[in-house]
């Protein structure tokens, strides 16, 4: 396993996971902690489980991780603050470490790849378009838990009755990623 920390001037620093080609995990950048509230300072998005430990750590560009992934980490990642930075990007090239999903989370992921910069879905549509239309609860679960923040884009994701939440980021996160893509709030 492969972590590279990244930073976003204005948003904070970041990290990708990868193990081989595949992207583990990405923890989306946020100021330091001591700079935000107490209550966001849990180190994984929409309170998901800790990513996997580590096998391999590497800290800065041109350094290789044991299995060689760092290159494909650094082109995620200048990537990445390409579209922190404005940039009008898609991210659905990336491999995704999916193992041991079950067929209703590998179907939203399909349906949330597909959803475009710029636009928004709600959690009944993403159901629905997942093939599960009773599903919008589960498909909001699925949202507080992934743990691939804008490559699986759960910010374009939005309640029947505003803009829902966006778990330990918060919701002042979640609008300010969708104002960078030009969406109303």
């Amino acid at each position: 396993m492969t972590r590279v920390s990244y930073p976003v001037e204005t948003w904070g620093t970041g990290e990708v996971w990868f193990e081989g080609e595949r992207l583990v995990w990405h923890e989306l950048p946020r100021p330091p902690i001591g700079t935000r509230a107490r209550a966001r300072e849990t180190p994984t998005q929409g309170g998901a489980d800790r990513p996997p430990p580590l096998r391999s750590t590497i800290a800065g560009k041109g350094r290789r991780g044991g299995n060689g992934s760092v290159p494909r980490a650094e082109k995620l990642i200048h990537r990445l603050q390409a579209y922190f930075e404005g940039e009008r990007l898609s991210f659905d090239d990336v491999e995704l470490e999916l193992d041991g999903w079950t067929p209703f989370q590998l179907a939203v992921v399909r349906v949330l790849r597909r959803v475009p910069y710029g636009e928004v879905v709600s959690y009944g549509d993403l159901a629905r378009l997942a093939g599960h239309p009773r599903a919008q609860r589960a498909a909001g679960t699925f949202c507080a838990g992934n743990r691939f923040g804008i490559v699986v884009p759960c910010h374009r994701v939005v309640a029947s009755d505003g803009l829902g939440s966006y778990g330990s980021l918060g919701l002042e996160y979640k609008k300010r990623l969708l104002a960078l893509e030009g969406v109303a709030v």
